[in-house]
């Protein structure tokens, strides 16, 4: 991660984006507290993370993970002090704690094509689970300040949490809503998403800002948007499976494209099948 700072979005927000996968993180300032959005890739990441963050508040910080997928929590073990709060949904919880070395081992995997030298790095980075699990939705008091973490249903993945600041009018959506490149639906459930991206529409207004997991922040439009073409989606996959079509016929007509929609056929196929 190349150096690069904090951006102030709304009063006491706070964005950076990662350079190298567009990864955004949101740090939330309150009176003699912090709340920090994710905590990237590496320790390599997350040391450059803390100094930017630092020159931002010296306030002590609580650290929620929007999902477990690499680029958003293999930073939590240098970010984190002994009594740091480290939230997440329960899934992610368990999955951090119980199955680190299979975490590690996929995250190499995907990267070792693309950026060999971070998927070294991942392979040795010290995972850290998060101490507090969220099962529904769960309300921190930031200094003053509330902040809401909701997990909205199965999406991107099946531990999907949102970050919502009221007073600031700024929803941090991880990656249920992507900017930078299509929704990715490896570990997916595209039947259930756009009904997951239903729910925390109902946490905005028409000024909200909204922070996907990757890209630029984007506006309610543009959320709505991504959730028409999910639904477009999730109805191709059930009118696809209901005709014993091949996903890959599917996956021609996906609003998101051929690869992802391939992707997507074949994870909705797998909840239409009881196999997912």
């Amino acid at each position: 991660m190349t150096a690069g700072g904090f951006s102030e979005i709304a009063a006491g927000v706070h964005l950076l984006r990662e350079p190298l996968l567009h990864v955004n993180v949101v740090l939330v300032v309150g009176d003699g507290a912090a709340l920090l959005v994710d905590t990237l890739s590496s320790a390599g990441q997350a040391r450059e993370l803390a100094a930017a963050a630092r020159a931002v508040t010296s306030h002590p910080w609580t650290i929620v993970n929007t999902h477990h997928h690499f680029d958003h929590c293999f930073g939590n073990a240098t970010l984190a002090g002994p009594d740091t709060a480290v939230y997440a949904q329960a899934q992610a919880v368990a999955v951090l704690r119980d199955h680190p070395d299979e975490l590690r081992r996929a995250a190499y995997e995907e990267m070792r094509g693309e950026q060999p030298a971070l998927a070294e790095e991942l392979a040795r980075t010290e995972l850290r689970a998060p101490t507090h699990e969220v099962h529904s939705e769960t309300v921190l008091d930031v200094g003053g300040r509330r902040v809401l973490l909701r997990h909205p249903g199965p999406g991107h993945t099946d531990a999907d949490l949102v970050v919502h600041v009221p007073d600031a009018d700024v929803l941090v959506a991880g990656d249920l809503v992507e900017q930078s490149a299509p929704p990715a639906f490896e570990e997916s459930y595209p039947l259930r998403w756009p009904d997951a991206v239903a729910d925390l529409l109902r946490l905005t207004t028409p000024a909200t800002v909204v922070v996907p997991g990757h890209g630029e922040p984007v506006d309610v439009a543009f959320v709505r948007e991504q959730h028409d073409r999910l639904a477009r989606q999730a109805w191709l996959i059930r009118a696809g499976h209901t005709g014993s079509a091949p996903p890959e016929r599917v996956a021609a007509e996906s609003p998101f494209g051929a690869r992802p929609g391939l992707i997507a056929a074949r994870r909705g196929y797998a909840e239409l099948d009881g196999t997912a």
